[in-house]
């Protein structure tokens, strides 16, 4: 796949999107006010443990405190390959109120939720992933030739015995890796040394909660993670990251910087590409099919949930044969803005059913080969009896819809409201409960226009029973900013 990198700069925030043939699969928001953890090291100290869940916040200097699990915490359970099989200890055997902790961030805060912590560390560069507490040597499952995994792992280990560094700890090889030769590796692994000594030193040094090493900017981090030998240029609208992305590339991807490109056209970069309009659609919530049907994706605290519709697709004679052609272009697209909307967590999606066992495997099938191409781990079931698969897609940051909005003040997060008719009946019980107790004449309702409207016409009849049953004048005044649901009665 022919692909894009397009990062556009500004004071305020810097946003980064992975376009391939046009289509744009992946954004990156980072706001100059708010700068990720994800990747940070700290040194914290943990402020509670608690026993029940077997877990432990950290104070690391954030607004809210880290939470980190017995699991996550290197010793405890052998972490890495040689400790997996191990049973966890008790929390309270591994850390107590007090205790300083090297820790580092694993997924951004989420909501109400303090960022997940762990102690088992991870540096990365270009090919390399360092994992100072394990001994263990990985691959990218993404690089799936035999012959170049088995010669990557050989280099490596050749690499590893030049520099002098087979006890400095474990390592994986990046999808970027393939077809690295031995210098690219060597000149990694010899950064690394530096970082993580630099990185051990100051964290026994430190006596108080600090930051010990923060993850490189977005633009630097974008192409640093994904320019790879499918990405044909990365252009950047600003002339200040352009330079300083051409020193890093120069220092650490070489092999990177010839596809760098300054873009000063007077179109705005994400509007050339459409990315603009891509952001826009991905907030919504229905995402339509070019063969008429449409998904329909909710997110919510639990869960996503993505329903599948066949719509106005008429499609072959066969009905069997209209729901997989359905099923299969709806399990490419639901893949794609997964990874553009940075879903994750529990997914369920709910295709449409279809009887033949060998059609809902080919859909499971086809699923699993789209969600290939996605970088986050994910994990997905079989098709059950009801048409539905269950998966789980790595989440360490936050999804589009939680970095660009928020809550709706009206509604509190539910997506409704009630109905005007709703409201007025909610007014008239109040009224009946405030006559009781009140022996004024007079009351007035401030409520929104068009409940005071539906109040003076469609329920005349009933406000004037009510006005009869309680004795009293009832009035009404309708309120700017006032919402749908919101409304208030005064006393006179």
């Amino acid at each position: 796949m022919s692909e894009e990198i397009l990062v556009n700069v500004t004071p305020m925030e810097t946003r980064a999107a992975l376009v391939g043939h046009g289509v744009t699969q992946e954004i990156q928001i980072e706001r100059a006010a708010s700068r990720g953890m994800l990747g940070n090291i700290y040194v914290g100290k943990v402020v509670r443990v608690l026993p029940g869940t077997q877990s432990a916040f950290v104070d690391i200097g954030a607004q809210r405190n880290g939470f980190i699990h017995v699991s996550d915490i290197q010793g405890a359970t052998g972490s890495g390959h040689e400790g997996r099989d191990r049973e966890p200890v008790d929390i309270r055997d591994a850390v107590h109120e007090g205790k300083k902790l090297i820790v580092q961030v694993t997924r951004e805060p989420l909501g109400n939720k303090g960022a997940r912590l762990t102690t088992q560390l991870s540096l990365s560069t270009r090919y390399l992933v360092l994992m100072p507490q394990t001994g263990h040597i990985g691959i990218s499952r993404l690089i799936d030739d035999a012959p170049e995994r088995e010669r990557l792992q050989q280099v490596l280990s050749q690499s590893l015995a030049a520099e002098d560094m087979s006890t400095i700890g474990g390592f994986i090889l990046r999808t970027a890796a393939q077809g690295a030769g031995t210098e690219e590796l060597r000149a990694d692994l010899r950064f690394l040394k530096r970082l993580w000594e630099s990185v051990s030193r100051r964290g026994k040094a430190a006596t108080k909660v600090r930051l010990l090493y923060g993850d490189l900017p977005l633009q630097l981090r974008i192409v640093r993670d994904l320019a790879r030998p499918s990405v044909e240029r990365i252009l950047v609208d600003s002339q200040e990251s352009f330079l300083a992305l051409q020193t890093f590339c120069e220092d650490y991807i070489p092999e990177v910087a010839g596809l760098l490109e300054h873009y000063h056209g007077d179109r705005p970069l994400f509007d050339l590409h459409a990315v603009e309009d891509e952001i826009q659609r991905a907030l919504a919530r229905r995402v339509e099919l070019r063969s008429g049907g449409y998904l329909v994706i909710d997110q919510t605290e639990a869960m996503t949930t993505i329903d599948v519709n066949t719509g106005s697709y008429v499609g072959q004679d066969q009905l069997e044969e209209t729901l997989l052609q359905t099923n299969l272009e709806a399990a490419s697209v639901l893949a794609r803005q997964l990874r553009l909307r940075n879903l994750g967590g529990i997914i369920v999606v709910d295709f449409i059913d279809m009887q033949d066992q060998r059609h809902r495997q080919q859909l499971h099938h086809a699923l699993e080969t789209a969600m290939q191409r996605d970088p986050a781990p994910s994990r997905i079931t079989g098709v059950s009896e009801l048409g539905l698969i269950q998966m789980t897609r790595k989440r360490s940051r936050e999804s589009l819809a939680h970095t660009l909005c928020e809550e709706c003040p009206a509604c509190q997060g539910r997506g409704i409201q009630k109905s005007a008719q709703s409201v007025c009946y909610d007014i008239m019980r109040q009224i009946m409960r405030d006559a009781r107790a009140s022996d004024r004449d007079t009351l007035m309702v401030l409520a929104a226009q068009v409940v005071v409207d539906r109040l003076l016409q469609e329920e005349a009849d009933n406000v004037s029973n009510l006005e009869g049953f309680i004795g009293k004048t009832i009035s009404f005044r309708a309120q700017p900013g006032y919402s749908q649901e919101h409304f208030d009665i005064v006393l006179l």
